[in-house]
Formats: C-alpha cells, structure tokens, sequence
C-alpha cells in the first residue's frame, strides 16, 4: 500500500476568461480531414490498471481528455480533494478477446488488484465525493462494496494489494474525523481571516497540510468472513506493504521532524516490520534519509545504496550487509602520487552501484554503474556484467534500458530498450541461466507497461507506432505470436502527419537530436510555417494531441533539444533552438520568416528567456511559464520548497541561492530583459496556478505594455498550470488562441479560412 502524498486537484466550476489587450478570436484555419480541437478532446488514452497472475485477464481504463474536465484548481493542495477523472472500464480476456464492462457508464475508479487466483478484482469506486473498496467477482459478474467500521473511511491514496493465498487484501483506512480536520485546516490557510506563519514552526504551513495526506490506518479485509483488523493506529506513513505470506506488515513510519529544503517534499521514514497476527514492530532501518530502497517482490528482502555502498538485509532481522563500494579515503590516506590517486578514484567510482531491481525472493539483485547492467548474487555479492555501457559514447548518446519485468522463477529479465541516435525501440531479455542477453524485439515503435505472467508465457504490453496513440497487447515471451487487445482511437491515423528525427549542430558544435511533426499532407520542397516546442531534451515521436492539431493547420512542429549547463542554463535556447532552425531551413521545410515558439511552464520561460536574446521568430507564447526568477524564487507556497529548489539544486540550474549569485538571477530574468524583445508575445496564464503563479507571468505583460511593445495576456480565471482543464469552453479556447496567435503573425493575411470542429 503506498501512500501518495502528491497534490491532488477537482469539482466542476463556470469558466471565466480574463483577457487582456484584444479578445478577439478571428476564424482560423483547418484541414477539413485533419485533427480537430473536437479529436483534442475526444482521443482516447488506454491504461492497464492490473493483470491477473495468469496473464489471462486484465483490466483496462480509456478515457479521453473531456473525462478528466472540472477540476477545481483552488483546492489545489486540499488532502481531501480528487479531481475527477474519469473512464470506461473493462475486463479483457487475454485468451479470447472477450471484453466485460464493468459497468454500463464511465465511471471513476483507482488502485486496481487482482487476486493471485484471478477471481476477483478489488478496487477503489468514487461515489460522489468519497471513495469505496469494491470487489468484482469474475464468476457472478457481481460487484459488491466492502463496509467499514463505523468512524472509518477509505484513504483514498492507498494502494490494494493480496497476500499471496488471497485470504487477505491490505488496504488503508482513516478516521472520519481526518476529513473534517484536514479540510478545516485547509480552509484556514485560504480564507483566514487571518493567517500568521514563524520561522519556528517546524514546517511550512503548506507542507504542514499536505503532511496531513500521508496519514492512514493499514488494515487487512478477509473476504471469506468480511472481517477487517487494523494493525496499526492512524499514523502519517510512506510505503506500506503485507509479505507475500501475509505474515508480517512492514512499512515505513514519517519521523520527519522539519521543512527539508535540501529534496522537494523531503521526508525522513523509518522502515519496520511487525506480525500481522500482533506482536512488537522491529525496526530495519532507523532512516532512510538519502536511501534508494527497492524490495524483493515477496517483501521479505531489501536492497539500498548509501554513501556510494550497496547493503542488502531482510525482515527476518540482523545488520544489512555491504554488497558492493569502498570507504573514501580519510584526509591523508590518499596516495601522493596524482596518477595513483586518480586510478584509486577511479576504481571507488566502479564500485559505486545503483540498485535497480530485486527478483521474487531476493536471491538476486539487478543494479547499474558507469559500465552497465550487473547481477549480483546477494547471498555471496558475487557479479557479472550482463549489459555492458559503450564506454566511448556521450551520456546523451547512449542507449536507454529499463529493467521492466522479471519472471517469479528469476530466470529472464526483460528491459525495453532505446535508441538515442536512431528511432529504433524495443525489449531485449536476459537469462540468467545461460548468461545470455539477446533482442526479443526492435523496430520503430514504443513499448512500455510490460506485465509478465506469474509463469512467463506472455506478456501484456502498451505498443504504439510514432506519433499515435498507443494500444494494449498481448503476446508471447518471444513476442512473435502478438495480439491487438484495444482498438482505441480507429481513424486517427489518418488524421495525422508523419514524423523524422532531427539531427543538427548546436552553435557549440555539439550533437543535438529534435522531433518534426510534418504538416498533413506535407509536399516535399514546400517551405511551410514552423513552430519550435520548447523544453529541455527531445528524442522520440511520441503522440501529441495539440502537436496533431497544429500540424493539421498547416504548420510543422519541431521538438529541438537543448544542452542545459548547470550555472548558465539560460544560454542553451538560444544556442540549441536557433541550431534546430537553420537545420529545418536548410532543409528547405522551414520558412525563415515564419518561425514561431512557445512553451509550457519551463518550456514557457524558456520561450520567454529566448525571445530577449534573438528576434527570429515572428511569433511567441508562454504557456504557465515565469518571466522574473527573483520573484518566483521561494513563491508558490503549496509547493513547498518547489520553486526555492528549482533553481538551487534543481530543473532551474542556477546552482545557487539568491544571496550567493544574484546576478544571476537577474541574467536569467526575461523581465529584466523586456527592452530587447522584437517578437510580438502571447501569454497564457491560470488564476489558480500554485505551481507557477501567474502574478511572475503577468511581470512580462506590464513591462512590455509600459515598453509598448506587442503582448496580449490570457487569465483562466479558473485554470491551473498548463492547458485549463476546468471546462471543454476554456480547452477550446486555448487551442484556438494558440492557433489564431500564429496564424495572424505566421500566414498571409488571406490564408486563414472558417474553422470546422470547433
């Protein structure tokens, strides 16, 4: 059972627009066969919420993005609020294809576990704005809601999971009274009337709420007799998990004592494990500060690193022991000789492993360093490297691998594997018997979400060609008998253009790699508007409803990449995207008056930071992205220490604090900035957005208005960060003022025709 302690947004409110210099929406352009704003709201994600140990049956959630409209974004932060989301649910037979509702209508539904024997199908239902354990009997067809005690109410953040013989399900309860608190103290934090906050509170008032999310009463349900015991007394928990023979809970306790602002949503846990029968808890880890933990899948044994050293221990108690790394020398103990000294660093450095992967009873332990993939034995710490890193190649270079499933018996081990200088995807497979590493498949497509059967017959997967929505399959180990088990989105291969890795020359002359999202019926030779989507790195083909969009209105979208240095990350845009420009220039695609940029949230100030130092696009739109680092540094109070980290330590690269490199903060100001900028500026903002605030947006329009320069500002007064998602008005809205911004600034004048799908 994890409890997920995230902020969670939703309630359906009237959209407002607030909007500034010129509201006025002309009629746009559209391809009439092409992808409409009404495909942007229909497209349909499909998600496996759990397959059963024999692989035969799955369930499955499809929804589009109008089931996922009506959050209410001012209870951002709220512990006692879901936003709501939600989809049509499904039980596949794997063997047959045979599809059985769950119900006649969507409906919204979480937390999916199947019980070992396949039988049943527990998970969490919303009933209007609380959540209930349900069970599916596979049998009967037949639902049925588990009662609680009275007092009690489901902790809706907790996860499900059986004991091994299905005699019990862990789940987690909180008492009623959590509710009325959490919101209480909620409630007072936004509407006072008063509000005070000490430097000696041990928390920010904000994290002091979302704290509050972490609490919960584990308990077991016996579905034979209905009874339900809690084996521990409501406390603010981390991971909590049942061993597989249901014997013993072990978890970990929040002994977080203050506001950590060295890891955003910092928290200090100490891990135990107690006799589900009863009995004392005994304590594994006393804190698994600054740990990478990962357990065995029968929850008896745990791996973590620490200090460059890996340790392995079990719940059956005793010292964890060292697997791999070496002690740092103590001053002085170095060699003298620098030749020696780096060659000891060096080897320190081999030894200094990542833990990735424990098998079924934690006989064996997958983990990573600077020259690949190894197996390590556990009982005697003896290894091999089974996948070895090309040791020539830049880390941006290198091939991606992920540790995605590992069959019960600890035989075969499959990673989905990536390219990074070709679109070639796919999955290879380990044996550990044969010590054997060899490519089950590679091709052009995405893979991802591999569920592997308790005996490793088949597998159930998410495939997706590029630039498509994916779908689920079924198939074999080797993967050459595959089945298609979704169909979610017919038609929609049509109604989107292709795609071609870019490769270019950043102006340092390093290798940088983008994506391009042709125009629908892209003529070769034709140089056509083009619009930069910008971020940090970009490398596969992934589908994108607004990219499908745009890309049917006539215009390429490029995804370039960016090299960002730590220090000086302001630089990267300039050097990376005006690269990937040229590039589509010389390739005869892109029209070097018609360039057009935007971004989201980073990628928005990214456009914002870049638009002070070049004047080569025609058009510009920051979406949620902040304009002035000084005033953004230590705002977004339900964040925490968000936007303190960022640039600190974190995605914004400034490497440190305000007192200590202000000038800094002011080189990657663009407010700072605003007299240089030549592109006219769309700025799309949320009154609720408590991730960015929209005041630090809101910075640019006031500068460049004073300058009287070109802008507009766009307020959802009910959206949040990103796409406003409060109503279908408001996604509509955002798309066509996205597209009319381009269209005024990137077509003639007599181009744009009547919209259709709108």
């Amino acid at each position: 059972m994890r409890m997920v302690t995230t902020v969670r947004s939703a309630g359906l409110t009237l959209a407002c627009l607030c909007v500034f210099a010129g509201a006025r929406l002309p009629a746009q352009s559209t391809t009439a066969a092409g992808f409409t704003l009404d495909d942007v709201l229909s497209v349909r994600n499909v998600t496996v919420g759990d397959v059963s140990a024999d692989g035969r049956w799955i369930v499955v959630a499809t929804a589009a993005l109008r089931d996922r409209l009506g959050t209410d974004n001012s209870r951002f932060g709220d512990p006692t609020y879901v936003a709501p989301s939600s989809a049509e649910l499904v039980v596949i037979d794997t063997r047959t294809g045979e599809r059985r509702p769950l119900f006649p209508d969507k409906r919204q539904a979480r937390a999916f576990a199947w019980s070992p024997d396949g039988t049943r199908l527990a998970f969490q239902l919303r009933e209007g704005e609380a959540f209930r354990l349900t069970i599916w009997e596979l049998d009967r067809a037949r639902l049925r809601t588990v009662a609680l005690p009275q007092g009690r109410m489901l902790a809706d953040n907790s996860s499900l999971q059986w004991s091994a013989d299905g005699s019990r399900l862990l789940f987690g309860m909180r008492t009623s009274e959590w509710a009325v608190e959490a919101r209480t103290r909620f409630l007072r934090e936004i509407e006072g009337p008063i509000v005070v906050q000490s430097s000696e509170d041990p928390f920010l008032s904000w994290e002091d709420i979302r704290r509050r999310a972490a609490r919960a009463i584990p308990a077991v349900y016996d579905p034979a007799t209905g009874r339900i015991d809690e084996l521990l007394a409501e406390t603010a928990l981390g991971d909590v998990a049942l061993t597989a023979d249901g014997a013993l809970l072990r978890y970990e306790e929040d002994i977080t004592k203050k506001t950590d602002y060295a890891e955003i949503f910092g928290r200090e846990h100490r891990v135990l494990a107690r006799p589900v029968a009863g009995g004392e808890a005994r304590t594994l880890i006393a804190s698994s500060k600054g740990l990478t933990l990962r357990w065995s899948g029968n929850g008896r044994a745990y791996v973590y690193a620490k200090e460059g050293k890996t340790y392995f221990g079990t719940v059956d108690g005793g010292e964890p022991q060292k697997l791999t790394g070496e002690d740092t020398p103590k001053p002085g103990e170095e060699p003298a000789d620098s030749a020696a000294r780096n060659a000891a660093r060096d080897a320190r450095e081999k030894e200094r492993f990542t833990p990735v992967r424990l098998n079924e009873t934690g006989e064996w332990l997958v983990a990573t360093n600077k020259e690949g993939f190894w197996l390590i034995e556990t009982a005697s710490a003896q290894r091999r490297l089974f996948l070895a890193a090309p040791q020539n190649d830049s880390d941006r270079t290198l091939p991606r691998y992920e540790v995605a499933a590992w069959s019960r018996d600890g035989n075969d081990i499959y990673l989905t594997y990536a390219s990074r200088t070709q679109w070639q995807r796919g999955i290879v497979r380990y044996d550990r018997r044969t010590n054997e590493l060899r490519d089950v498949v590679k091709d052009g497509r995405l893979y991802s979400s591999l569920r592997l059967a308790a005996d490793g017959s088949s597998l159930v997967l998410t495939i997706a060609e590029g630039n498509r929505p994916g779908d689920v399959y079924v198939a074999d180990r080797d993967l050459r008998d595959v089945r298609r088990l979704t169909d979610a989105n017919p038609g929609v291969a049509a109604r989107t253009g292709r795609t071609e890795l870019l490769k270019y020359l950043d102006a340092d002359g390093d290798e940088m790699y983008g994506v391009v999202y042709y125009p629908l019926g892209y003529q070769p030779g034709t140089r056509v508007p083009t619009i930069f989507i910008v971020y940090e790195d970009f490398f596969d083909d992934r589908f994108n409803a607004t990219i499908s969009f745009l890309t049917s209105n006539g215009y390429a979208v490029v995804q370039p990449s960016v090299d960002l240095e730590r220090g000086f990350p302001g630089e990267a845009w300039v050097k990376g995207v005006t690269a990937a420009a040229n590039k589509l220039i010389d390739m005869g695609i892109a029209d070097p008056k018609r360039l057009g940029v935007h971004g989201t949230s980073y990628g928005g100030y990214a456009t914002n930071l870049l638009v002070t130092q070049t004047d080569r696009f025609a058009a510009a739109i920051n979406i949620s992205g902040k304009t002035d680092m000084i005033s953004f540094y230590t705002d977004s109070p339900r964040l925490g220490t968000r936007n303190i980290h960022a640039p600190e330590k974190s995605q914004d690269r400034i490497g440190a604090t305000l007192w200590e490199q202000p000038q800094k903060y002011v080189t990657h100001s663009a407010v700072m900035f605003a007299d240089r900028i030549k592109t006219p500026l769309l700025l799309l903002t949320g009154r609720e957005d408590h991730n960015v605030p929209e005041r630090t947006t809101s910075e640019m329009f006031y500068a460049l208005r004073r300058l009287g320069k070109r802008v507009e500002w766009v307020s959802y007064i009910n959206g949040g960060h990103g796409m406003p998602t409060t109503t279908e008005a408001e996604v509509r809205d955002f798309h066509t003022r996205i597209l009319a911004w381009y269209d005024r600034y990137l077509k003639p004048p007599a181009e744009p025709k009547a919209a259709n799908g709108r």
